[in-house]
């Protein structure tokens, strides 16, 4: 399972983050995101090449529910060179917009509503949004899972496995314990994110540093996985 470590707080991409890069360097992280918010673009295309620069794949998730302001996220996206682009509902259009780049699309399932973005919907319609998503092409997609307002986080995980089939779940948003993180891999989660939990000492509490709570949260991605249920086609870990 893969931890993917966003440089955001409060959903807006911190201020300092092309700092925290250098900060987190020897942890070897292979993937790391931000949202398009929270900095300039000028500073986005910095990051995304300084996140290259340590090896990681670059990820960035759009955090506007409104159609046309998320359509500019993923020119943005095309514009910074990411790998991967997470978040949205236009799927057409979107997937219209990176056609002929590497970009790799998770689009949110369910209804994403407001900033911070909850999550409206349920199991059975998860479910079928996602079959959806990996018929138009899509990568995987990406679950607000405990942000959810209608049903219950692990249900909608479970859901959205059954909906990707062979496709590639991350989970986002508000995963801040191990417990959590335990949760997830075994109801088939390939990836997750985690921002503002490092930041605020929540994943670890009574660890004072970044680097800690990274170090944690490594630590138990690599205990939870043996943990995870595969997709369908793929062997257990």
């Amino acid at each position: 399972m893969d931890f993917i470590f966003m440089l955001t707080r409060n959903d807006q991409t911190i201020t300092d983050c092309l700092d925290l890069c250098e900060l987190i360097r020897p942890l070897g992280l292979k993937h790391i995101g931000f949202k398009d918010v929270g900095v300039s673009v000028e500073t986005l295309h910095r990051l995304t090449a300084k996140i290259r620069s340590l090896g990681a794949s670059p990820y960035m998730e759009v955090v506007s529910t409104m159609p046309e302001a998320a359509l500019d996220s993923a020119r943005t996206a095309v514009a910074l060179g990411v790998d991967h682009l997470l978040g949205g509902t236009e799927i057409d259009a979107t997937l219209a917009i990176i056609r002929g780049t590497v970009i790799r699309y998770y689009p949110f399932p369910g209804t994403p509503l407001g900033h911070p973005t909850k999550l409206a919907g349920t199991a059975a319609q998860v479910e079928a949004q996602c079959r959806v998503f990996m018929a138009k092409g899509c990568a995987g997609a990406d679950l607000l899972a405990y942000r959810a307002t209608e049903d219950t986080p692990l249900n909608l995980v479970e859901a959205a496995r059954r909906g990707v089939g062979a496709g590639r779940l991350i989970v986002a948003g508000s995963i801040d314990s191990a417990a959590r993180i335990a949760s997830i891999a075994q109801r088939g989660a390939d990836a997750f994110t985690i921002g503002s939990a490092v930041f605020s000492g929540a994943y670890s509490p009574r660890k004072g540093s970044t680097l800690s709570q990274l170090a944690d949260i490594i630590s138990d991605c690599h205990a939870f996985a043996a943990c995870a249920v595969p997709p369908p086609g793929q062997e257990p870990l």
